[in-house]
């Protein structure tokens, strides 16, 4: 029998078939295809490291009215003894660029945990001079809000993701400004950014995916 009737019949046989097997039929040769040539499956996309036990910001999305305006009382106080000193800072610890909004929210708490462990530090050693009084206050905030942060902070570095992008950089900044900048421009560079850190950076934090 000539190849062309053969074709013509096979092709009949197939236009005859159900779409269904027609459907199967085809399913199987891509299968088929697809084990020849070694395809690799697409991969699933990464998962989101999941939040830390025992992490609850959430009330601090706001602070109280009576804190903020402790807050505001060692600010001013501060910039009165500002006109009494001679200095001058020009880097920006605290770039107005900076939004926690651009990490990922599990590095969110590991940058304000940094942010934050600065200002206490540098809050603490302001507390000798003549701010003593006015310091009293925000820094048991402050350190209130560092001990709730520790749970959203893994304990030892292998238990997360390393710092990458963004966050790396900003860690990197903060530990650089400690050991090259005074401790003036330290302390300016901490109290005008001090709402900043309460209204913008902890609240980011305390809504979690919701900041964006």
């Amino acid at each position: 029998m000539p190849h062309s009737d053969r074709d013509q019949r096979a092709g009949m046989k197939l236009a005859d078939m159900a779409p269904g097997c027609m459907l199967v039929l085809v399913l199987m040769l891509l299968t088929a295809a697809l084990s020849r040539t070694g395809a690799a499956p697409v991969p699933s996309a990464p998962r989101a490291v999941p939040p830390a036990r025992g992490c609850h910001m959430a009330e601090f999305k706001s602070l109280s009215p009576q804190e903020l305006q402790a807050f505001k009382t060692a600010k001013d106080a501060f910039e009165d003894s500002l006109l009494q000193k001679d200095w001058d800072c020009s880097a920006r610890l605290f770039p107005r660029t900076r939004d926690l909004k651009h990490l990922q929210v599990w590095e969110r708490p590991v940058a304000l945990k940094a942010e934050l462990a600065l200002t206490l530090t540098v809050l603490e050693a302001m507390a000798n001079s003549s701010l003593d009084h006015s310091l009293e206050r925000p820094l048991l905030t402050l350190r209130y809000i560092h001990s709730k942060l520790q749970a959203c902070v893994p304990a030892q570095p292998t238990a997360s993701p390393r710092p990458r992008g963004h966050l790396h950089h900003w860690l990197h900044r903060l530990q650089e400004a400690q050991k090259k900048e005074s401790q003036d421009c330290l302390e300016a560079s901490v109290m005008f950014n001090l709402f900043r850190l309460l209204t913008q950076d902890l609240k980011c934090v305390a809504i979690g995916d919701q900041c964006v």
